[in-house]
């Protein structure tokens, strides 16, 4: 019952007004009333003797504020009253209101937003049980893959390690019953769920003693989604069998709901013993030059920081080398938190920049609410003039001031947090490409909603502190004499610095989404070496089907022939693997010179990127034979080596374009190459890059069990789609129809830069809207208080452009101050953006033209308003209400 009634005690202090304020209130009347009745009692009317008896007494609130304190007043009491009086202070100004809390909410909306991506990228950790310890190796410049035979090495050597995994991307053609159907897979080793020290959810999990050497292990283990939304949560799924490119695999298990790999963007549908890929068209595990793995990771020992472990795995990496000098190229190795190892670099610049700017349009809001909350103050200084007069301490004013930049900090930080939570929810499920397990990581948690607090309780002091200068100077007396102009020119100065501050911020974001929209839009229109409209690929995986490499070239054959015979196609090409920044990947290839003949790692003279193709390729592909001749059916198997190699490759190897045709070169095996022609240079990895050595052999020579099957029109390739998916079920109707349009897939080498230029572009538009907010309250606020001034030149004769100038010229004058600062400012920070986003450059005339152009139109809506307020004035009726 005591604990029931101290609930309802506290409870009732939130709700009503203390009792302590009532007696403090009688208490102080009680002295009051007895002074006048002594008064009265001395011939006073009892009007004057209460009048003077007051007079006496002096200032009643700093006596009860002193008497409420000392008689035990609660401080939740105070709290709560300068609340209540905050609202109504609030609610008498909706305009002033509204805007502050539209304000905060849009920055601390883009701040939770942004906090929410950095959260998923950088700061949280893989969702595994120790994830703070789990690290990943990798090369230190983020490519190459690594094989299966130095990762055994690498695991049975090192001293850093408690134990390594490893994984790679397994896309497959996965038959449940109904139709194959691609899906994409981590194909991992068998330790890999022990070392990452999970349980299933369902069944088991496959182990490192399952493995028996390739392709003993037909097992397979679901991801929860996949279980989910496939099997629609059939709990007797475990023990049945499905098809992986036709071979029987068994599903042992379902992994734990909410873990979806080691690859924080990707999200797999199953996951098979790494022993078995060779199933499903993979490199075999015994071929220690080929690249298997896509990354290790393991628990480090105690003790061991990842430095010593990045020693450790690099001098063995050095030895294996040595020990096969053919065969290892050994570079850097770096340890990093896994889940994002292979890409740590480039998502944390991403994520930075964007934190970064983030935090210039919070700064950019408190400045605004700053001016705002200064203007707000200043109109209120009669108010607080009195009060002082009263009694008031001006501490106890200030406090009413930051409890009231709190309450609109509170509500501005709700609306954000709410509107960045219905964001986030959205950017978890978002699926950016159909067919590709990528998907953004972000979390709802705890995490999220204390920075929200945070930020608004931050935001809330730092404007709320602007008008503490002007309460502590403030002298009653002259401001009650004067009005509540007094010290306005203070006031004013004040506002204009803070408002200079939140134009230059917001025209450097508006700088910074013009320089990324411009170096999109090139890169959009760019020469990537081949022309990706009005082409489709069809994406084909001879091993679905159960053929082996030499039965492949005569299924394709007949297939691209069937292409060709389409109404509206052109051409018709093939490239194994992935064309050109399709997917963002690519594999690259040791080239020796002709002379050389110790073919070791320290004789390799370039390492191009590496592409089998079709004759007809280049045709297709759109790409331009600068000289020499494409291939020929008769560059088949048997017949001479030969190769296109791009114009990089020809001056990186030969010297010269010109003298490259006809010299031949050797590759990784030995076999001697001869150039046949030589093609124009292009994109292949990235479109940020360089440009890079290529070359182009005959898949007629070497046949790839997958390819991509390249086929132009002179339609519109979503008119040509079906007629390419009739053709595959005609001719190989096991075959999944895998079709898409070569911009699809070059999507996901864009997906960067379109992100980065997403996310600018937002926040240039907040920017834009704060610069609307700040310029309009400076505008507004300048007319209002010079209406009077505004009536008399009128009345005098005053045109109406002189009219604007007095009435808009500081607002306009603060405008080109800070634009000028903003842009020089994003024009410095905007060098940044090439690292993201392709041929971004501020020294662009359009750019400089369209900031200039953009902030006078942001000025002109701005002061539209108030300029016409200005022009509307009616001197007769202003003079009369004097």
């Amino acid at each position: 019952m005591n604990l029931l009634g101290s609930l309802r005690s506290v409870a009732a202090r939130f709700i009503h007004r203390s009792a302590v304020a009532d007696d403090v209130a009688e208490e102080l009347a009680a002295h009051i009333g007895l002074r006048a009745d002594d008064l009265e009692r001395g011939g006073l009317p009892r009007a004057e003797a209460e009048r003077r008896a007051r007079v006496e007494f002096g200032g009643r609130e700093r006596y009860r504020e002193a008497s409420f304190a000392e008689m035990g007043g609660s401080a939740l009491d105070t709290v709560l009253t300068d609340v209540r009086y905050s609202l109504r202070v609030l609610h008498t100004s909706p305009g002033f209101t509204v805007a502050a809390v539209v304000t905060l909410a849009m920055a601390i909306g883009a701040n939770a937003i942004v906090f929410g991506i950095v959260d998923a990228l950088v700061l949280r950790p893989l969702n595994v049980p120790h994830a703070e310890n789990l690290y990943g190796t990798t090369y230190g410049d983020g490519s190459g893959f690594q094989s299966y035979p130095n990762y055994v090495d690498l695991r049975a050597r090192n001293h850093s390690f408690e134990d390594l995994a490893a994984f790679n991307f397994a896309f497959a053609g996965l038959d449940t019953g109904n139709a194959p159907a691609i899906s994409t897979g981590f194909a991992v080793t068998g330790n890999y769920f022990d070392v990452l020290r999970i349980e299933p959810f369902l069944g088991r999990f496959f182990h490192a003693d399952d493995e028996h050497g390739a392709g003993s292990a037909p097992y397979v283990v679901l991801a929860w989604g996949f279980w989910h939304t496939r099997f629609h949560d059939d709990t007797n799924v475990v023990g049945r069998t499905v098809l992986i490119n036709r071979h029987p695999f068994t599903i042992l298990g379902v992994a734990p709901r909410g873990f979806v790999g080691t690859v924080l963007f990707a999200s797999p549908d199953f996951f098979m013993p790494i022993v078995n890929q060779e199933q499903i068209g993979g490199t075999p595990l015994t071929e220690r030059g080929s690249g298997q793995l896509f990354e290790t990771f393991g628990h480090l020992k105690p003790g061991v920081t990842p430095a010593q472990a990045s020693d450790d795995v690099n001098a063995i990496g050095a030895a294996l080398q040595k020990a096969y000098p053919k065969l290892v190229n050994h570079r850097q190795i770096t340890v990093n938190h896994a889940g994002l190892t292979a890409f740590t670099g480039a998502a944390h610049a991403f994520v930075g920049g964007l934190a970064m700017l983030a935090g210039l349009i919070l700064l950019a809001a408190c400045a605004n609410l700053g001016g705002l909350f200064a203007a707000h103050a200043a109109d209120r200084s009669r108010e607080v003039a009195l009060r002082l007069a009263l009694g008031s301490t001006r501490q106890r004013i200030l406090r009413q001031l930051i409890t009231e930049a709190l309450v609109i900090s509170a509500a501005g930080g709700a609306l954000g947090l709410a509107c960045s939570v219905a964001l986030l929810r959205k950017l978890a499920t978002w699926q950016p490409f159909a067919g590709a397990p990528i998907h953004i990581p972000v979390s709802l948690d705890g995490r999220l909603y204390l920075v929200a607090v945070i930020l608004a309780v931050v935001s809330g002091c730092l404007f709320g502190i602007v008008p503490v200068r002007q309460v502590l100077r403030a002298n009653p007396y002259e401001i009650v004499k004067a009005g509540s102009a007094g010290r306005a020119g203070y006031r004013l100065a004040i506002r204009d610095v803070l408002l200079v501050v939140q134009i230059a911020l917001c025209a450097v974001l508006v700088t910074s989404s013009m320089v990324a929209v411009r170096g999109l839009i090139r890169s959009l229109h760019s020469n990537y070496g081949f022309e990706p409209r009005n082409t489709m690929l069809l994406g084909t995986d001879f091993s679905v089907l159960g053929y082996k490499q030499q039965d492949v070239l005569p299924e394709q054959r007949r297939l691209m022939d069937a292409m060709r015979n389409l109404p509206g196609v052109k051409q018709v090409g093939a490239v194994n693997l992935y064309p050109p920044l399709a997917y963002g990947a690519a594999s690259r290839t040791n080239v020796f010179r002709d002379e050389t003949r110790e073919l070791t790692q320290s004789n390799i003279a370039v390492t191009p990127f590496r592409y089998e193709v079709t004759p007809g390729y280049f045709a297709a592909a759109g790409t331009s034979l600068l000289a020499g001749r494409d291939f020929t059916r008769h560059d088949e198997k048997g017949a001479p080596a030969v190769a296109v190699a791009n114009a990089e490759f020809a001056r990186s190897m030969f010297g010269s374009v010109d003298g490259a045709l006809g010299r031949f070169f050797r590759l990784q095996d030995g076999t001697r190459v001869q150039v046949v022609g030589i093609s124009e240079n292009g994109k292949y990895l990235s479109v940020t890059e360089d440009h890079q050595p290529a070359v182009f052999l005959s898949s007629l020579q070497r046949p790839a069990i997958s390819s991509f099957i390249i086929v132009r029109s002179a339609r519109d390739p979503q008119q040509i789609a079906p007629l390419i998916r009739q053709t595959i079920r005609r001719i190989e109707p096991g075959l999944p129809p895998d079709v898409e349009p070569w911009n699809t897939l070059l999507g996901v080498a864009l997906f960067p830069a379109r992100m980065a230029t997403l996310a600018l572009g937002v926040l240039g538009g907040l920017g834009a809207v704060l610069s609307i907010i700040g310029i309009f309250g400076m505008a507004s606020y300048s007319v209002s208080k010079r209406l009077k001034e505004l009536g008399i030149r009128v009345a005098l004769g005053a045109r109406r452009s002189t009219i604007l100038r007095t009435a808009l010229g500081r607002a306009v004058t603060l405008l080109g101050i800070g634009s000028g600062a903003g842009l020089v400012l994003g024009l410095v920070a905007s060098r940044v953006l090439s690292f993201i986003v392709y041929q971004a450059t501020p020294r662009d005339p359009l750019v400089l033209a369209g900031v200039v152009l953009a902030m006078a139109l942001l000025g002109l809506v701005a002061t539209w308003i108030p300029a016409q307020r200005a022009l509307a004035v009616e001197p007769l009726v202003l003079l009369r209400e004097d």
